[in-house]
């Protein structure tokens, strides 16, 4: 099938690899001309693994182009994603302006029927509305052609994104008209015969079920972090609550996993988009508003936690900036906001290493940049501080020589806010051990 995808962005490269990958014509547009030439060389703008792999079998392929031409992009594609940032607002609500410029582009050049399918996370009813916005500059340009609105939300998880477009958990299909389902149904074919769940519906309710699943993870994210607020209180053992509570087939483990709060371009984007929705239509999402409120203390809680323990200033290694492990977005990413909110007092050192992110993490630190030392590696990192923190559970951290890397810091002190190390183990190599979950300072009354 002959695909055009708008948005070279995680979504829309991501997607525009996978539809590459399983034979069809792929061609991607964006605006941005750097990013293309560097995509047309097989130089991927993001940091993903497998991505780098994809794209240059699909350039080799001849099945993957990209260009700034929109006129090309839209002539070629029998299906249109687009799959273009909604940011938020100042008001909590999606930014809807991208998803219509694309619009715009498709009812201007489009020269026969089209099939268009919004990737971006949107508000419910935007397909609807969509639909009706093309028509109408349809019929004022005379132009004979009908084009489908449909809804396909992608459940991608950053870091994993490549594997979770070709092995999915689900594919949610909203569409309004049998012509959308069948073409629909013969590119996402691949999942049928591997027995994956196909689920075809409106595309209201697709729009509603991205939403949902967004606002719930991010809800449970926020349980566990609270719960382990409340075990550094009162001494209970956050690691065994989560592993009790993750026994319960009704609960599961996943993302029992306390720590500083969400971050990424999903999670807070997604929860203040669906509460605004709520407000909206005047059905309140309290629980998705007290998560929102939750989380920002959250993330505030863990610098304040290290200005307790350090009141008058130290120098720390901050290893790990970006949002999640395995991508390099710093997009609300919570070590991203301790290091700022540390940088604001203006007495603390910051070392700070991240493996794949510190491109974009010299782009968001804020502060006096003489307080603030860019290093090539987690041990020359941690050299010479008074604490380690580390924010963000890349694989390379799980296994530092702790032993060694104490023999050359000033004061053993190792803010853990991703419980990665067991608190007896860092306590016998001498070090004063902050999980999260954990309070040394409530174990010693």
């Amino acid at each position: 099938m002959k695909i055009t995808v708008i948005g070279t962005g995680y979504v829309g490269l991501v997607a525009g690899l996978g539809f590459s990958k399983w034979g069809n014509e792929v061609v991607c547009l964006d605006v941005d001309k750097e990013k293309i030439e560097n995509l047309q060389q097989g130089i991927c703008p993001i940091y993903e693994p497998g991505a780098t792999t994809q794209l240059k079998d699909g350039l080799a392929s001849g099945r993957l182009r990209f260009t700034a031409d929109t006129e090309l992009a839209v002539r070629h594609g029998e299906i249109i994603f687009i799959a273009v940032g909604t940011p938020e607002q100042a008001d909590g609500s999606a930014d809807l302006s991208f998803v219509y410029t694309a619009a715009d582009c498709i009812a201007k050049y489009a020269d026969s029927d089209k099939i268009v399918v919004d990737k971006s996370t949107v508000p419910v009813g935007t397909a609807r509305d969509l639909s009706c916005y093309i028509q109408k500059i349809l019929h004022s340009h005379d132009k004979r052609i009908h084009i489908d609105v449909a809804s396909n939300p992608e459940f991608l998880r950053e870091g994993r994104s490549v594997g979770d477009f070709n092995n999915p958990d689900r594919i949610v299909l909203g569409v309004s008209s049998e012509y959308a389902k069948e073409r629909l149904t013969v590119l996402y074919s691949p999942f049928f015969r591997s027995n994956k769940p196909v689920i075809i519906t409106t595309p209201e309710t697709a729009e509603m079920i991205k939403y949902a699943s967004n606002a719930f993870l991010a809800t449970k994210i926020t349980f566990i972090n609270e719960i382990a607020n409340l075990c550094e209180q009162v001494g209970a053992d956050i690691g065994q609550v989560a592993a009790a509570m993750g026994k319960d087939g009704r609960i599961s483990p996943k993302f029992l996993h306390p720590g500083p709060g969400y971050g990424g371009s999903c999670f807070p984007k997604d929860t203040k988009a669906l509460a605004a929705i709520g407000e909206r239509f005047a059905a309140p999402q309290t629980i998705v508003e007290s998560v929102i409120q939750a989380n920002e203390k959250q993330k505030k809680r863990a610098a304040e936690r290290v200005k307790r323990r350090f009141p008058t200033g130290a120098r720390l290694a901050v290893l790990g900036l970006s949002f999640k492990p395995e991508t390099d977005d710093i997009r609300e990413s919570p070590a991203i906001e301790i290091v700022n909110s540390l940088l604001e007092e203006g007495s603390f050192i910051l070392q700070l290493y991240d493996p794949k992110a510190m491109e974009n993490a010299r782009r968001a630190v804020n502060g006096p940049m003489q307080n603030v030392i860019w290093c090539a590696s987690a041990n020359a990192a941690a050299s010479d501080v008074d604490a380690i923190l580390i924010p963000t559970e890349w694989g390379e951290f799980t296994s530092l020589d702790f032993d060694k890397i104490g023999k050359n810091m000033r004061q053993k002190v190792l803010f853990d806010f991703r419980n990665i190390y067991r608190k007896e183990r860092l306590e016998k190599l001498g070090f004063e051990y902050y999980g999260t979950g954990f309070n040394p300072e409530r174990e010693n009354r």
